[in-house]
């Protein structure tokens, strides 16, 4: 008897941790630029409307610094691209939507082709605007150039993700981006890549041995059911 008294009042005590959890908590989120200025806001309003208690504290960097974070218990979940060498064992990933990257452009600028698709070397002569070192993008386009056997004309170099589109918008060069970001981007065109073309594979990862907090894993349960939503935009696949 004394036994099952004790586990009631366990149960009944994780209940309230779990109601108090979502009313009062606080959730750590790590996402990439081109993450925070698609995917994350739609996210986070949904969440919001359901725990407006919650304090959301949201860090932007890249995949790798997401990772580094993780490791550091300086976050709980984070939005990363999903590198091919996987990521460190005490880390768990699930793959959310696979992403096509598209040549950006001015709207209202020349198409870069006649054609639908456009083949990465004809972009031998036209200037491109390049994100800052480290950052994911960077490294892919620089290795997809080499591959396609030119080096990038560089009009602009050092940005991130929006200062990139801006630079883009002003007419200054055309940048190779995520087809995500340019879904509220009137003033830019997306050419998409010849096949093969070029794809990055997003997921959400944790600590591996970790329990989230309740705040944490009830963000970690809208991400995913956004994801099977069907509102992903044009170029984005679920997985």
């Amino acid at each position: 008897m004394a036994q099952r008294i004790v586990a009631d009042a366990d149960a009944a005590r994780d209940a309230v941790q779990d109601i108090v959890g979502l009313r009062r908590g606080e959730v750590r989120l790590g996402a990439t630029p081109s993450l925070c200025s698609s995917l994350v806001p739609a996210v986070l309003r949904t969440y919001r409307a359901d725990h407006p208690g919650v304090k959301l504290h949201i860090s932007e960097g890249s995949s790798q610094d997401l990772i580094a974070g993780l490791l550091a218990h300086t976050l709980d979940l984070a939005l990363i691209v999903q590198p091919e060498h996987g990521v460190d064992q005490t880390l768990v990933t699930t793959e959310l939507v696979r992403e096509s990257l598209v040549v950006a452009s001015v709207a209202d600028g020349p198409p870069l082709t006649v054609a639908r698709q456009l083949e990465l070397g004809e972009l031998r002569h036209t200037p491109m605007v390049m994100f800052r070192e480290g950052y994911d993008i960077r490294d892919v386009t620089l290795h997809a150039c080499e591959r396609a056997g030119f080096t990038p004309k560089l009009a602009v170099e050092g940005g991130e993700m929006d200062a990139v589109l801006a630079f883009v918008e002003a007419g200054l060069g055309v940048a190779l981006v995520p087809s995500m970001v340019l879904a509220n981007r009137p003033l830019l065109r997306a050419t998409p890549l010849a096949p093969p073309g070029m794809r990055r594979t997003i997921a959400m990862a944790q600590r591996r041995a970790a329990v989230l907090p309740h705040a944490a894993a009830a963000l970690r349960d809208v991400v995913l059911e956004y994801i099977t939503s069907g509102k992903l935009p044009f170029g984005v696949r679920a997985l």
